[in-house]
């Protein structure tokens, strides 16, 4: 499934899950491109040890350089799931208009332009349209909960649309034709590794942490390292078992010295 001159690209690569997967992706010894929209921001994390793409998955007109000669994508964008600062509004809203944000999601959505919809749902569109047809696999970090959003408490989580959208970015891979792998975790722990440089991603560990499981079907709920979201999004390259599959990720009982992923992988259904 890969070799020496492949070459993946990474989404959100200064991101907490995408920091370390650029990380995995280098111990690994595969070349790499980062997709970002702050050059020098990478260039310091990643020690010119990465080739750096300039663009932004909401910007169609900037994905088909990034995207020239890649052999596999994966995707680590998202954004907050409530209304915050990274949503990106044109200006801050006031005490009343926060107000009417949490009575009508909706409002708040088409004012800003970081949202779930955009990222999440319109960006991986985005992705997936720019994405060379002979691509190898589109790996995509979604969420647990996507077919359990009336049940709590991913209907709290799914309040402003997150688990909508990222189920419309799942959509959109799936229906593309391209091979693919959709990760669901759990409650993102481990991290956020926001500000760290490449010698320390390529020394995180999980160890005294819980073991790994994964399963179908939306079943799982809990916690999982962002470490193991990153190690998951990587090892998949290597198993053709998990090509055409979606699989949820939680971290619960006993941790084994080292993560046997092959095994894990080839029980996806």
């Amino acid at each position: 499934m890969t070799s020496v001159e492949d070459l993946v690209l990474v989404a959100g690569a200064t991101g907490g899950v995408g920091q370390l997967v650029v990380g995995k992706l280098l111990e690994k010894g595969l070349k790499v491109r980062v997709l970002t929209r702050n050059a020098v921001k990478a260039e310091e994390m990643f020690n010119q040890r990465v080739e750096i793409a300039v663009g932004d998955i909401r910007q169609p007109a900037t994905l088909p350089a990034a995207t020239q000669n890649v052999t596999h994508i994966i995707n680590c964008t998202g954004t907050t799931a409530f209304p915050s600062a990274r949503w990106e509004f044109d200006q801050p809203p006031n005490l009343i208009e926060w107000g009417i944000t949490f009575l009508n999601p909706k409002s708040s959505e088409a004012k800003a332009k970081n949202s779930p919809a955009k990222v999440d749902a319109q960006g991986v569109s985005n992705l997936v349209a720019a994405a060379p047809r002979n691509l190898k696999r589109f790996v995509f970090v979604s969420s647990c909960g996507i077919l359990r959003k009336n049940q709590f408490p991913f209907s709290i989580l799914n309040a402003f649309g997150v688990l909508d959208a990222k189920q419309k970015g799942e959509e959109s891979i799936i229906n593309s034709g391209l091979p693919y792998t959709i990760i669901r975790p759990g409650r993102l722990i481990d991290g956020p590794y926001t500000s760290y440089d490449l010698n320390t991603l390529l020394k995180a560990k999980t160890g005294g942490k819980y073991g790994v499981i994964v399963g179908t079907g939306d079943q799982l709920s809990g916690d999982t390292s962002r470490i193991d979201v990153a190690s998951a999004s990587v090892e998949c390259l290597f198993q053709p078992s998990s090509s055409r599959k979606v699989f949820e990720i939680i971290n619960q009982g006993q941790r084994p010295p080292v993560i046997d992923w092959g095994t894990l992988l080839s029980k996806l259904e």
